[in-house]
């Protein structure tokens, strides 16, 4: 990312060198040399640092990489004051303004930063919730036509937030952790629900990126991010970085070190299926904390216990659920054989859901079986996939070799392909395959009903929809940075953000709630759309002023947060003060 910034190209020598690609000529430099004993040669590492502006006067423009490299350089900090947008689009930011201010975080933040970077963390949270997006270089356009936090609205540059992401120290998202988990209620019993995705990033040279398999891509360079989420208040707790290399499985346990170590005691676990592990569960009544937990439908366990019950309540309506549409049944079993205690298994059966997974199987045979048939008489062998379903049958006698013809090369080169002459279902294995479909199971280690575990764990709903914000409505799905430093720092400012927004999706939730119709622009995005069409314009005496009326969908809108028309009005007056003298009042 270059940005909005001219400096002179820094004189290091032996360190700097020019490579022109495309009719640019970019600036690197020399990152490192690693001697490598074993070939006699010495590796270089060059980083571009810049692209020349100007070969005479030797100017270059920067990237991320030259703050790295360069610190000390000074660079432009801020755009003029007075160049701002006609227009100020102020009706989202009001509403972030409420909910900032209710939680208190200007006075958690000010602890940690000095003032002037609270107002620019706040902004960029704030930019991200309302554009979509996270990346520096546009922060700027967004700032041109919104309020702002800093003292005073000031509009800084790109440069200047690259250099706030890249200094702001990683202690400080700690810190506010500590503070935020702090103010939680720890007497009251709650659930938290945890889970994890994996984001993508480009800079295999962080710390925390590494090879790992992701959950929409594959193997690729990959850090995982997992949120706590506690489903009683519906709020985030706190956040999670480690390496793409490092299963969800295994982290669960410092997960629950985590939740000790800020004070919770009377809490569960809601978690799915991947999960499930003895040593995580012992871990967690080890630590006296108990769990909801999905269990892999294709486990033996499993599978024992739906055919076992099945037929047994799936019509019976003292068994039914009715506002999932679901039957559901409870058993009480031990899940291992060195447990001392029973617990609580919770049978489920969906017709809906059997429909579709009946299909999905019909399906997937059906396409399996046209791919063997048309294969038939042909040299080919197939992987274990196919094995699971059907008795493949090769003519041992028909063999094709490939490879290994040269006399210079070795027999174990060559290789040995049989014809594949017919194939046969596995019928018992398909059957139960069909057998299962419609049922899922959940544990827990509380006695309770079949009903209650599926509330519990459907508070997971919300915490799935908090990593859908965070990629699609926060634009996350990708971390945008070339340092430790700036890929902490927006981590932070993002789980900020998520606690913002996550605020915003339970006001209008819980508005929509109480209204006869359920209108379409009462979710986040229609709201945020609808709220920034109220907008102070700039008057020939240079004086802003709201342009238009509150309209009556805005009013609605503005209801669900506790906001009026006159609240609107008054924030507006105010920013008008601010951006025509430059002051800071009230509490902007």
């Amino acid at each position: 990312m270059y940005l909005d910034a001219v400096v002179r190209v820094p004189e290091a020598r032996g360190k700097i060198t020019f490579r022109t690609k495309g009719g640019t000529t970019y600036v690197e430099y020399e990152s490192d040399r690693v001697y490598i004993p074993e070939k006699k040669y010495t590796t270089v590492s060059r980083k571009t640092i810049g692209k020349i502006m100007d070969a005479d006067s030797g100017m270059m423009q920067p990237n991320e990489n030259f703050l790295k490299f360069f610190p000390d350089t000074e660079l432009p900090e801020e755009r003029d004051r007075s160049a701002r947008s006609c227009g100020i689009r102020i009706g989202t930011w009001i509403v972030i303004r409420k909910i900032i201010m209710d939680y208190g975080m200007p006075e958690m933040l000010g602890m940690y930063l000095p003032d002037k970077d609270v107002g620019l963390l706040l902004d960029l949270a704030a930019y991200s919730i309302i554009e979509e997006d996270n990346q520096a270089q546009h922060y700027p356009t967004y700032a041109y036509s919104h309020p702002l936090f800093t003292e005073g609205m000031r509009i800084y540059s790109d440069s200047k937030v690259s250099s706030f992401l890249k200094t702001m120290d990683e202690e400080v998202g700690v810190a506010f952790q500590n503070d935020w988990n702090a103010k939680r209620n720890h007497r009251e019993k709650i659930y938290i629900s945890y889970d994890s995705t994996s984001k993508h990033c480009e800079a295999g040279d962080l710390r925390i990126v590494e090879k790992g398999h992701s959950k929409d891509n594959g193997e690729t360079n990959i850090f995982n991010y997992a949120i706590a989420y506690d489903t009683r208040n519906r709020e985030p707790l706190f956040y999670e970085l480690y390496p793409g290399s490092i299963n969800d499985m295994s982290q669960l346990q410092c997960t629950i070190d985590k939740a000790k170590g800020y004070g919770y005691k009377k809490i569960g676990f809601v978690l799915d299926r991947g999960y499930f592990s003895k040593e995580n569960i012992y871990y967690l009544e080890e630590n006296e904390y108990s769990f909801v937990m999905m269990l892999k439908g294709k486990a033996d366990l499993v599978q024992k216990w739906i055919l076992d019950n099945k037929g047994t309540f799936e019509t019976s309506r003292s068994c039914n659920i009715p506002e999932y549409q679901i039957y559901g049944k409870t058993i009480v079993r031990k899940l291992f054989s060195t447990d001392n205690k029973q617990r609580y298994i919770h049978l489920y059966h969906s017709s809906d859901l059997e429909a579709h997974e009946r299909a999905e199987v019909e399906k997937k045979i059906n396409q399996l079986t046209s791919f063997l048939r048309s294969h038939i008489n042909q040299f080919k062998e197939f992987g274990p996939g196919m094995e699971t379903y059907f008795e493949l049958h090769y003519d041992e006698k028909a063999v094709r070799r490939t490879g290994g013809k040269g006399k210079e090369e070795k027999k174990d080169k060559e290789q040995k392909t049989k014809k594949f002459v017919f194939f046969e279902e596995k019928m018992a294995v398909i059957e139960l395959e069909l057998k299962l479909c419609g049922y899922f199971v959940i544990i827990t280690s509380d006695k309770m009903t079949a009903k209650e575990a599926l509330e519990l764990y459907k508070g997971r709903d919300a915490s799935e929809k908090l990593f859908l914000t965070d990629k699609t409505f926060l634009g996350n799905h990708c971390l945008r940075t070339g340092s430790d430093e700036s890929a902490d720092s927006k981590i932070f400012i993002e789980f900020v953000a998520l606690i913002i927004r996550n605020r915003m999706y339970n006001y209008l939730k819980d508005a929509m709630k109480e209204m006869a119709k359920k209108p379409n622009y009462m979710t986040v995005p229609a709201a945020i759309r609808e709220l920034d069409k109220i907008e102070m314009a700039r008057q020939l005496d240079g004086i802003y002023r709201l342009d238009h009326a509150v309209t009556a969908t805005q009013k609605t809108i503005l209801k669900a947060f506790g906001l009026t028309d006159a609240n609107v009005k008054y924030r507006a007056e105010e920013i008008s003060r601010i951006l025509n003298t430059g002051e800071q009042k009230g509490e902007a």
